[in-house]
């Protein structure tokens, strides 16, 4: 359909970016086993505190994965095939994350890259390889896993079979491509350090690249390598950002028409203040990342009264995921990654309500450019340069990328924020 609509175009590279974390489990024969895990799947709180028990502790999980063991992550989802559909298991011969599956199928190359990579929590971001200290510990084999390539380099070329199924021209190049959240960054140009995105999809994350490798002792945070070579990114993750408001949409708002509710929701919440008349939020319909890491965690409603209508909700629900966000994004600056500004991607970059409501509730001043594919335009960026029609992503993003005006916060709103936002963070801790 893509293709139908670009009559006449010629498509010169592929970048495929993707979900991280997913798990697609193959065979010898590269037959799918079973229905995919995908990255929100929490079945496997178990299998973290196996993890963690087997490497002796997060001190080495720091030092081999530079991440926590939580339920989303790949190798959990390995250790729950092993512990519960053995027989699966038995057949298990290839792992491979969402977008590297599409890649297989376009060009029969079995591959991933690092920014997908280090977020399976078996592959070191520090020395850029699969972590033999954590495969040992769980006692699984290194050739389970595929090789690993640069972001931008060609890893295949479209096969004749892809080319009938999909349009496209066979031996059309295929490059590494990257996880949806360092593509998201590179569809803004946030590729160097001192940027920082904040993202809205389903679920959000704020993100900030960075020159070295920086883990929070605590691991309050993920540190996963960026699709730049020798760049990697600091990130706090809310489980249920646009995915809340969708919930919430679906539920409460029934009775708006389809093709519009969401702006309809979004200008009923503009008529209510900062706080929503003591309604409060807590996003967290599938449990949580960071910094909580509590996949038990659940959402509420709190305040609510008689007086409250729809209108105090939405912006509620608005609110509660902005908050959630600022509590990762305070991590970050606890780790020196500062901003001035931030770039925003996703659902929260198309409203010019939301991006004041980041603006006001994070306390800086926020930004859009002139694309709106988010990941998608980031893999097209890699495309282009593994293709060679830019020398590397920097020059890509300074060519083809415009920054709009920025959002500053209105400073008195966001001293309104401030007890507002302690007031989550109390009822997040009643909740718990």
């Amino acid at each position: 359909d893509a293709l139908a609509r670009r009559a006449g175009t010629r498509v010169a590279g592929i970048g495929i970016s993707g979900q991280m974390h997913s798990s697609v489990f193959l065979d010898k024969r590269g037959a799918v086993i079973r229905p995919a895990l995908l990255w929100c799947d929490g079945r496997t709180t178990t299998e973290c505190r196996e993890i963690v028990t087997r490497a002796g502790g997060e001190t080495h999980l720091r030092e081999w994965v530079c991440n926590p063991a939580l339920e989303g992550f790949t190798l959990p989802k390995v250790l729950w095939l092993r512990n519960h559909e053995p027989a699966a298991f038995a057949r298990l011969a290839t792992v491979l994350l969402a977008k590297d599956f599409v890649r297989l199928r376009l060009t029969g190359t079995v591959a991933t890259e690092p920014s997908d990579a280090s977020g399976t929590l078996m592959f070191d971001p520090v020395h850029l390889r699969w972590s033999r200290e954590m495969l040992d510990a769980v006692d699984l084999e290194p050739s389970l896993l595929p090789e690993v390539a640069g972001s931008s380099a060609v890893l295949g070329h479209v096969t004749k079979e892809a080319a009938a199924l999909t349009g496209l021209a066979a031996g059309t190049p295929v490059v590494g491509g990257g996880a949806d959240n360092a593509c998201g960054a590179a569809g803004v140009g946030a590729i160097t350090p001192g940027e920082a995105v904040s993202s809205w999809g389903t679920s959000g994350t704020v993100l900030a690249p960075t020159a070295q490798p920086r883990v929070d002792p605590k691991l309050r945070a993920h540190t996963f390598c960026h699709v730049v070579p020798d760049v990697w990114y600091v990130m706090g993750v809310v489980l249920s950002a646009g995915g809340a408001f969708a919930w919430y949409r679906d539920q409460c708002a029934r009775d708006l028409p389809d093709g519009d509710r969401d702006t309809q929701l979004v200008e009923e919440a503009a008529t209510v203040p900062p706080g929503a008349d003591g309604v409060t939020f807590l996003p967290y319909l599938q449990g949580e990342r960071t910094p909580h890491r509590d996949a038990s965690l659940r959402a509420a409603f709190t305040g609510l009264s008689l007086a409250h209508t729809r209108n105090h909700m939405t912006r509620a629900v608005l609110e509660g995921v902005c908050f959630a966000l600022r509590d990762s994004l305070t991590i970050l600056q606890e780790l020196g990654l500062a901003p001035g500004h931030l770039l925003l991607t996703g659902g929260g970059a198309k409203s010019a309500f939301i991006r004041q409501l980041q603006a006001d509730v994070f306390g800086l001043p926020v930004t859009t450019v002139n694309r709106e594919e988010g990941g998608a335009y980031g893999a097209a960026l890699l495309a282009a340069v593994g293709t060679g029609a830019f020398p590397d992503l920097k020059t890509a993003a300074q060519r083809t990328l415009t920054r709009q005006a920025l959002t500053p916060p209105n400073p008195e709103i966001h001293r309104t924020y401030e007890p507002i936002y302690d007031r989550f963070r109390k009822r997040l801790v009643a909740a718990r």
